[in-house]
């Protein structure tokens, strides 16, 4: 199974939702990074669940404690270890699925690759997983501000209801990351009555990184967008990811989509701020697609262990919309590929080679 993620900014995870704990090991991270435990806490109370009624009830502190690799608050260089006791578990909840595949989830596909699997709330399938990658995220952060790069998201689009501006500020002051006020109330009026019918919506997160330098990407097998598209995808619920223009672009023509260039910069961005895999200096615009969570209170048809037919009520607790919690975990990853990139362009020129180096 592979659990790492990264070439020279890499992390690898490990736990179970109903396990004791989750863990991280970030490796990579240059000696001399100033580490702020406070902001790291910060994002995993942006990801933790139970703040509201738009995420799942149970309720986890999430806080994070850094075991190995920081020394009086600085990086040291050797690999970082982070920990996540779990604290609410209720793998009760789950004994009626111990010989069934829930639809929708990994139950089927885990239990035939391995022939064994955890069913209480999915084992390693679960989205819980994704705390450790916010806490990973939190450190490349931490680096890419001293480079002056910033990356947000937030929620543009639940159960096909589309923001009409995208204001990040807005995110920050929403309980469910909505990037325009004004259309957030009938984003959180669907989530509601999903929630009222038992049923759950799907959601799309953007997400935007500014100040990037050109020049980051790795052709021609480890380009920037190619491994954006791995992270987003590879994230729970996740079923597409559209880099700029995305599907839009091939409904375009070359004179439109083309971002002409000027002295002072491209005229647009359809792009995404990505050609030929490498960075061009412009914004880099993401969208993440996020089916609906399949967990949902309505009675289904599913197999057991067995292959007998057999219906299927779900207990538990559970997001109506996966996408919310999910927009943090986007913003995360986005960070840390961008962290990995930075280190990898160390070495593409021997100027920058001499700036380290350099007598």
């Amino acid at each position: 199974m592979q659990n790492s993620f990264g070439s020279k900014f890499r992390f690898t995870t490990f736990g179970e939702s109903h396990g004791k704990a989750l863990g991280v090991i970030v490796d990579g991270v240059p000696a001399g990074l100033k580490i702020n435990e406070d902001f790291i806490q910060s994002e995993m109370d942006r990801r933790k669940p139970g703040k509201s009624k738009f995420e799942t009830s149970r309720k986890e502190g999430d806080k994070v404690e850094i075991l190995s690799g920081v020394f009086n608050n600085i990086t040291t260089g050797t690999p970082i270890s982070m920990i996540i006791f779990n604290e609410n578990q209720k793998s009760k909840d789950y004994s009626n699925v111990k010989d069934l595949f829930r639809p929708g989830h990994a139950d089927f596909t885990y239990f035939h690759k391995y022939g064994i699997r955890d069913y209480r709330g999915g084992g390693r399938s679960s989205a819980r997983e994704t705390a450790c990658r916010v806490a990973a995220g939190a450190i490349a952060k931490l680096m890419l501000d001293q480079l002056g790069i910033e990356v947000q998201s937030g929620i543009c689009e639940i159960d096909g209801i589309k923001s009409e501006t995208i204001n990040f500020e807005d995110s920050k002051n929403s309980t469910i990351f909505a990037l325009d006020k004004t259309i957030e109330p009938l984003q959180k009026k669907a989530v509601e009555n999903a929630l009222e019918s038992h049923d759950s919506v799907g959601g799309v997160v953007f997400v935007k990184a500014s100040n990037v330098p050109a020049g980051l990407g790795e052709p021609m097998y480890h380009k920037l967008d190619g491994q954006i598209a791995n992270a987003m995808m590879g994230l729970n619920a996740v079923k597409a990811v559209e880099i700029g223009d995305g599907i839009d672009a091939s409904r375009s023509k070359g004179s439109i989509n083309n971002d002409q260039i000027t002295s002072q910069g491209f005229k647009t961005n359809h792009s995404g701020g990505i050609l030929g895999g490498i960075s061009n200096g412009d914004d880099i615009i993401t969208k993440v697609y996020f089916k609906p969570t399949p967990s949902i209170f309505i009675e289904q048809q599913t197999v057991d262990t067995n292959n007998n037919d057999q219906t299927y009520f779900l207990k538990g607790r559970h997001d109506p919309c996966v996408a919310i919690r999910g927009s943090v975990v986007c913003e995360s990853m986005m960070a840390l590929i961008l962290a990995d990139m930075v280190l990898l362009n160390m070495s593409s020129k021997m100027d920058n080679i001499k700036k380290v180096y350099k007598k």
